[in-house]
């Protein structure tokens, strides 16, 4: 008997998380199974350290992972994006890979779109608590709101990373580097409507952030006004075939 399609992909990206694969995989099945069909969909953007084979050695205890890996250092966009390809699910659930999302607000997500209208089709994760260093929170703070003074998007944290979105309105989208700082602009961009939905948030644990503010900052402005640009220039249409 052949296993089921999986209804839900879960994306992670990851880049020299050695010590908080196996943690992370563990609490994503703990989450899903014997909830809805899934699929853990590790991308691997190309590692330096025992990352690659600590997925590895997990496929054999767990049948729901698959493991993705980049032959070159492309960057977190690209490693969701060729997740998202590459998933099996309608729907694909983003975890960042430092372990500081809680699997567990997955099927709180997934509940809220159970309940929700069927227009919405992104549902992202809102850290009304953040356990970060107060730098890191000033700095987002502030990214926050010029973003949303920029684009209007009405989400109050779009940089958290656990995330639910349809796959196919995701692949829809305009693709470029940091893309996914944006999604919710983009989301709407598209035509289709966004939720914030309050999660957890913990403190990382294990390993050291791959980002610092000020290569932020500088990558940050550049985008936005990229995004910005996109957004006065689009147009939608209702379509009808004769």
């Amino acid at each position: 008997m052949t296993a089921p399609l999986p209804q839900i992909s879960v994306v992670v990206p990851v880049f020299n998380e050695q010590d908080n694969v196996a943690p992370l995989v563990h609490e994503i099945v703990a989450a899903l199974r014997g909830l809805v069909p899934f699929e853990i969909v590790y991308v691997d953007d190309h590692s330096r350290d025992n990352t690659l084979a600590t997925l590895q050695a997990l496929k054999a205890e767990v049948p729901e992972l698959r493991v993705i890996r980049h032959v070159s250092q492309s960057g977190q966009s690209t490693a969701i994006r060729n997740g998202v390809k590459a998933a099996r699910g309608e729907w694909i659930a983003t975890l960042d890979g430092d372990g500081q999302n809680d699997p567990a607000d997955i099927p709180k997500l997934i509940a809220q779109r159970d309940g929700g209208a069927h227009d919405v089709k992104l549902f992202a994760g809102w850290r009304v608590h953040r356990q970060d260093t107060g730098s890191k929170r000033w700095a987002s703070k502030w990214a926050n709101a010029i973003r949303a003074r920029m684009l209007r998007d009405d989400t109050p944290d779009t940089g958290c990373g656990i995330k639910l979105f349809e796959r196919a309105a995701f692949l829809d989208l305009p693709y470029f580097d940091h893309m996914h700082r944006y999604l919710p602009a983009l989301m709407q961009r598209a035509g289709w409507k966004t939720v914030s939905v309050p999660v957890n948030h913990r403190a990382r644990s294990t390993g050291v952030s791959k980002y610092n503010n000020l290569n932020r900052a500088l990558v940050g402005i550049r985008d936005l006004r990229g995004v910005a640009w996109l957004i006065t220039r689009s147009k939608r249409t209702a379509t009808e075939e004769l």
